[in-house]
């Protein structure tokens, strides 16, 4: 099929159809896709790449979705000898010195606690704020949101205001797996349906929130799964405008009971990064994820509509439980390296895309 049809839409600035997005993802023409991505991410967003010096804290794994989320390696039940809580002293030396090397953002997700207390899951975020105020605190996944409002009894905007009053600055778009109620249902069971996702991001962002948003691909889904997926976020970014950054993020098959044995493909990342960008128009940012796909495959996918590589990280657990073999930490130094040899102009930002530092 040929892609000139799209093209015109692409270059008069009409919105792309779910048809023509699951025609973009079945193309043979893969430059051409390139192409088209990259030259509307330049429009947007001229020549910089996006990244922050930023840290992950995983503060639980037990979770009481361990044995019905089929693609989760990260969870543990109370009885698995993998299983860990992290105490105060183990959070904040996870913190400990970031000042020193310009962090600005911790990133806060964890598992669903069967035996935790609200109160414990706020105490994290205002005993990090007290110790780093100047720190921004992305915290929560929609699915602990989810979580508070039944262990508390409040509804969603109260455990969202809560947090915010402790602490959280925004949250981040963990927990969407995929949207299609079928085949989310087979790959997380009963863990916080679609509607919920959507009703706590909507909520974020009334109350002036932002927020990310993810799309879990290369596992039991369809591509029309995937279409449907940025298709609803599509729908409420055009309702609040409240979404700062879509990520892809790959699917790793090690360690956990769904029965899918293969990574994804680089092209299929770096189609799934088009499409997004080409798709996804009221998104300003799509970001690649060097965690979950390579420094290397990230790099490309600047030229393949994204505008983000993420951050520092320092330490992270969910991708390499399930297989991830990339660092768990890479220097400032090394993303810009990497951002430059892609002939973009690396940014520092900070969470919510202000711009610290122009590195030319």
């Amino acid at each position: 099929m040929s892609l000139a049809p799209i093209r015109r839409k692409i270059e008069s600035g009409q919105r792309l159809t779910r048809e023509d997005a699951l025609a973009l993802y079945r193309s043979e023409d893969f430059f051409a896709l390139a192409e088209m991505a990259d030259a509307v991410n330049v429009r947007k967003n001229g020549n910089k790449v996006y990244f922050n010096i930023n840290r992950h804290i995983n503060p639980t794994n037990v979770c009481v979705y361990a044995k019905s989320c089929q693609f989760c390696s990260f969870a543990a039940s109370l009885k698995d000898d993998h299983g860990y809580t992290m105490s105060d002293e183990q959070i904040l030396e996870a913190a400990a010195g970031m000042e020193a090397e310009g962090a600005r953002e911790i990133h806060i997700v964890g598992g669903i606690h069967p035996r935790l207390k609200y109160d414990w899951y706020r105490g994290i975020i205002s005993m990090l704020h007290e110790a780093h105020p100047e720190v921004h605190l992305k915290a929560w996944t929609a699915v602990e949101i989810d979580h508070f409002t039944r262990l508390t009894g409040w509804t969603t905007e109260e455990v969202l205001a809560d947090m915010r009053s402790a602490g959280v600055g925004s949250l981040p778009g963990g927990g969407a797996e995929i949207f299609q109620e079928d085949i989310r249902e087979k790959l997380c069971g009963h863990k916080s349906w679609t509607d919920r996702w959507f009703e706590v991001h909507k909520a974020a962002h009334e109350l002036g929130l932002r927020s990310n948003a993810t799309m879990l691909y290369g596992h039991i889904e369809a591509l029309e799964d995937r279409v449907d997926h940025m298709d609803r976020l599509r729908t409420l970014q055009d309702e609040t405008g409240g979404f700062q950054a879509f990520i892809p993020l790959a699917y790793h098959p090690e360690n956990n009971p769904l029965p899918v044995d293969t990574f994804t493909t680089g092209m299929d990342d770096l189609r799934t990064l088009a499409v997004a960008r080409l798709f996804l128009d009221n998104f300003q940012h799509v970001k690649t994820y060097w965690i979950m796909v390579t420094e290397k495959l990230s790099q490309l996918g600047l030229r393949f509509g994204a505008n983000d590589i993420d951050g520092t990280v320092v330490r992270e657990r969910i991708t390499h439980d399930a297989g991830g073999t990339t660092p768990e930490h890479i220097r400032q130094e090394e993303l810009v390296r990497l951002i430059k040899k892609a002939g973009r102009v690396p940014v520092e930002r900070n969470t919510v895309y202000e711009e610290i530092a122009l590195w030319q």
